[in-house]
Formats: structure tokens, C-alpha cells, sequence
């Protein structure tokens, strides 16, 4: 399996985001790596890391998130690989709720996120970012866990 960050999807990534997906929420799980020092595009000089250069976004699309229904639901530092093999690790994993790929489209068309992307840019060295659905077939509760059955 190859694995490769980006920052942005292909234009065949996008298009198939265009296209009818499941229906209702959906949990976007991000895997984030983060720059050493934030490179804004225009070139403006700053101090920040390009983990506080994402923190300004997150925190800002977390607002945004949340007039649309949705919300964050997960964010923690990755701190070793348990099992498997990559070539580098990711810096921190994150979980977003929207509440339908429509809601999410919703978002990043928004003159609201045109204004605050620039920070993510700024910040990530290249994530992956995996959409799924169905989260209700997963019950987590202090028993354990259990998965919908096959078919």
C-alpha cells in the first residue's frame, strides 16, 4: 500500500465529492503532518509553527462546524505506531462530523472558510483524509466494543 500526504485533493477526488455519497452524517478522519515553521503563501513573515498555523484554522472551522450541524468529535497527538508500517508518521489524527457531504461542500464554499484556509495551507506538510459513514453500526461503551454484522 502507498501512502501519500497532500494538502489538496485531485481533481478526481473532487469531483467524486461531487457526486451523490451516502446519505446522512458523515466522519471525516483526518490524519494531519504538520511544517516545522508555517509558509504562508504571500509570503508574510511569521513565527508560528505550522501546528499553531493549523490551530488558527481548526479552531476557527470548528465555529463553522458547528452553524452547519456538525462538529468536532476527536483530536489527539499521534504518539507511535502500534501496528503497521509507514514511512513517516502523522502528527496528529482528528475526526470532524458534518452532518451530510452537502453540509461539508456548505463549508469550504463558504466566504467564511475562503477566509480562514489560508492557515491550514500555511501549516500542513500533507494529510490524508478519509470520509465514512454508517457510525452507528460501531458501539463503544465501558463493555467493549461491537460491529454490525456482515451483510
Amino acid at each position: 500500500m502507498k501512502v501519500e500526504n497532500k494538502v489538496t485533493p485531485s481533481d478526481a477526488q473532487i469531483k467524486g465529492f461531487f457526486e451523490p455519497g451516502a446519505e446522512g452524517p458523515i466522519y471525516m478522519l483526518n490524519l494531519l503532518k504538520f511544517k516545522e515553521k508555517a509558509e504562508y503563501e504571500d509570503g508574510r513573515e511569521t513565527d508560528l509553527s505550522g501546528a499553531e498555523a493549523y490551530a488558527l484554522y481548526g479552531a476557527a472551522v470548528s465555529k463553522i462546524l458547528i452553524n452547519l450541524g456538525g462538529g468536532g468529535m476527536f483530536n489527539a497527538k499521534v504518539e507511535r505506531l502500534m501496528l503497521g508500517e509507514v514511512e513517516e508518521l502523522w502528527d496528529t489524527v482528528a475526526i470532524a462530523m458534518y452532518p451530510n457531504r452537502q453540509a461539508m461542500i456548505e463549508m469550504m464554499q463558504s466566504e467564511e472558510y475562503q477566509a480562514i484556509h489560508h492557515h491550514r495551507d500555511a501549516g500542513l506538510a500533507g494529510q490524508l483524509n478519509i470520509e465514512t459513514t454508517n457510525a452507528a453500526g460501531l458501539w463503544l461503551g465501558a463493555g467493549g466494543f461491537k460491529m454490525d454484522e456482515p451483510g
